[in-house]
């Protein structure tokens, strides 16, 4: 959701005015999910360098229109199907938000739809930290109940069973798929510190709209863009003359690559 500031300084207005366009492009966006059956959307709404750097009159009016979109929106969200979600550190919030956000996620807690998460004061690299507080502070509530030490704990096995998953389950998407298309407005060409974990394969489409610019119909362009392409994970797709089974034995390669990098005889002398 970038470029909301750009936006309204293009038009020779305010920068709040641009917040607001983009909560109206927020609306749009989340009823052509649903109309085609988006299951998961998740919007960078609010990052944490936002909160700690943004003027504190920019933040503060940013959490009226949270507050003031949520309030205005949840009738809409329920005649869509859409049901409420959000992940970050919502609890640095003021109250007041917090209390609107509680209130419409149970508002739409009975939808089956599209879930809308709303990423707010939200870091990534926050919240591998927390996830990594998250399991260390599991494992000493565990080592407590058994009557033993985190030392003795972890030399039972818990540490040859610390995989990915035991961090996927501790982050706040834990309850979420890892996401297949990040879309990223205005041009940027990073990732700003959003779902940096989870986004190892996903697909990303960059487009030079401003966010308060962009639409159900973009979404459906980012969409038909993702469909045109072929994920592969790291592996080969059916189509790829690297076929498996006329692949050069591995024995013969290790045999190349040895003589390859192995010095001329006259020359390891000198």
């Amino acid at each position: 959701m970038d470029g909301n500031g750009r936006w309204a300084g293009k038009r020779a207005l305010k920068r709040f005015l641009g917040h607001q366009q983009g909560a109206e492009s927020v609306q749009y966006v989340v009823e052509t999910a649903s109309r085609i059956n988006l299951p998961w959307l998740t919007l960078y709404a609010f990052s944490l360098e936002n909160n700690l750097r943004r003027p504190k009159t920019e933040v503060s009016f940013l959490m009226k229109l949270l507050k003031s979109y949520l309030i205005g929106n949840v009738k809409r969200m329920n005649d869509n199907n859409v049901r409420m979600a959000y992940i970050g550190r919502t609890h640095d919030l003021p109250q007041e938000v917090q209390d609107t956000m509680q209130w419409a996620m149970e508002s739409t807690a009975k939808n089956s739809g599209t879930t809308l998460t709303l990423a707010l004061n939200y870091g990534a690299r926050s919240e591998i930290v927390d996830a990594v507080r998250k399991i260390l502070t599991d494992l000493t509530t565990e080592a407590h109940t058994r009557g033993c030490s985190v030392e003795d704990l972890l030399g039972a096995g818990a540490l040859d069973s610390l995989d990915e998953s035991t961090i996927s389950r501790a982050l706040y998407t834990a309850h979420m798929p890892d996401p297949d298309l990040i879309i990223r407005t205005s041009g940027e060409q990073r990732i700003s510190n959003f779902l940096l974990w989870q986004i190892a394969y996903a697909e990303i489409f960059v487009t030079d709209r401003l966010w308060p610019d962009f639409n159900g119909l973009h979404l459906l362009e980012a969409i038909a863009d993702y469909q045109r392409r072929e994920r592969r994970f790291g592996g080969l797709n059916e189509n790829s003359d690297e076929k498996i089974d006329t692949l050069q034995p591995v024995s013969e390669l290790e045999t190349e690559i040895a003589t390859e990098l192995t010095p001329p005889r006259e020359l390891s002398r000198r």
